[in-house]
């Protein structure tokens, strides 16, 4: 039995929660959407938007510099090179790079998974439409271990593969993929891979270490608790003398990736203060420390909100997920709710508006699920508070919308 783990504390000894702004009349139990950003982090982009408008003259033509080191910081957190790395606003928009940059297969067939993020996928449409071809979908199922998911998605290939679109964690299932077993089989079959990384940044020491791939992209603004706004698109491959930024600038003829530093008068603070965010929680707890704690708070939180609902409705709500998350987790809800994503995202707002839980519903397959996520803020008594007070008001809601039909 997992007992709660001791909550992080500041330095001075004050809840870790005090080093961010985070509304006190929420529970703030879904971390993996949009991330939060710590104070520090906060203040030093809001320093950087003031110098921007007090000079802007001097601001933008210095501003590539700026985001170049800013680069090499975050490639140094990520354990990458420094020429692999561009920074892109997000996870989908780095996807779009790469959607818009690959060079034409008339026919082609795009290869993503059932478990893929809806926008990169509805991405990937687009794609295959502009090629004249097709995206194919591989079936992977929850329950499935790195060799057999791995097998799912080679086994979906064809001679018309002309690039496979793979999560390393996805969003809705909350586990790992095997990317390493797909890349290297992708780099011997000459096919493309782009891995979406969105929420792997921060979750992971060494996360592209050994992997295979053409371009991966990770989001700083979730677990990396960056301003929302600043990703990394990484490229090992000759693809990345191909991409180019979505906003043809004045570094357009640079080559990758310091025509990425360019992009005219947008704000890039986000970028900028980045590496203040992954500092903080550098200096203030380790990232090693960080992520032992978010592991344990999720073992904790998923046994007693499962026992929860497993109490309330008699049935088993732990969920057999291949290749868990050390941070996120899946809690099977009862019948009647989050059966399709537009459910899951209508109880999240209904759960949010009445009971003043910041949470993550999602669906797959049918079934709706509880998304557990973690983070340096949360503590064991967010959870028991979801098991105590929110579990039996989603049992009634379950019950009410069964009667319905």
């Amino acid at each position: 039995m997992t007992s709660a783990p001791l909550p992080l504390l500041l330095p001075d000894g004050r809840p870790a929660a005090d080093a961010w702004t985070l509304d006190p009349a929420l529970r703030h139990l879904n971390h993996g959407s949009f991330g939060a950003v710590p104070q520090a982090a906060q203040q030093e982009q809001q320093r950087l938007r003031a110098e921007m408008d007090r000079a802007p003259v001097v601001w933008f033509p210095a501003l590539p510099r700026r985001v170049a080191a800013a680069r090499a910081e975050i490639a140094e957190f990520l354990r990458v090179g420094v020429r692999d790395l561009a920074l892109v606003p997000n996870a989908s928009g780095g996807a779009s790079v790469v959607y818009g940059n690959l060079p034409a297969r008339p026919g082609g067939e795009v290869l993503v998974t059932d478990h893929g993020y809806g926008a990169v996928t509805m991405g990937a449409q687009r794609l295959a439409r502009r090629w004249g071809g097709s995206v194919r979908t591989a079936r992977v199922p929850l329950h499935a271990t790195a060799e057999q998911a791995a097998a799912a998605v080679l086994g979906a290939v064809t001679d018309r593969t002309a690039l496979i679109v793979l999560d390393h964690i996805t969003s809705a299932t909350a586990r790992w993929m095997p990317v390493a077993q797909v890349g290297a089989a992708a780099r011997a079959a000459g096919i493309p891979l782009l891995i979406d990384g969105a929420h792997v940044p921060g979750l992971a020491e060494d996360p592209l270490a050994g992997l295979e791939f053409d371009a991966w992209v990770g989001n700083l603004h979730k677990f990396g608790c960056a301003p929302r706004g600043a990703s990394a698109l990484v490229v090992r491959s000759e693809l990345r003398e191909q991409l180019h930024p979505l906003i043809d600038s004045w570094g357009a003829e640079e080559p990758f990736p310091e025509r990425f530093d360019t992009q005219g008068t947008i704000d890039a603070t986000s970028y900028l203060a980045a590496p203040a965010a992954l500092g903080f929680v550098e200096r203030t707890w380790g990232w090693k420390a960080a992520r032992g704690y978010l592991h344990e708070l999720a073992d904790y939180a998923e046994r007693i909100i499962g026992g929860a609902f497993a109490q309330l409705t008699g049935e088993s709500a732990a969920v057999d997920v291949g290749m868990p998350v050390n941070a996120l987790r899946l809690v099977r809800l009862p019948d009647g709710l989050a059966a399709t994503r537009a459910d899951a995202d209508a109880l999240r707002d209904r759960v949010a508006a009445e009971l003043g839980v910041e949470a993550a519903f999602t669906s797959f397959d049918g079934v709706g699920y509880f998304r557990i996520s973690t983070h340096v803020y949360n503590t064991a008594a967010d959870f028991e508070d979801f098991a105590e007070r929110c579990v039996p008001v989603l049992g009634a809601w379950a019950r009410g919308a069964d009667q319905q039909r």
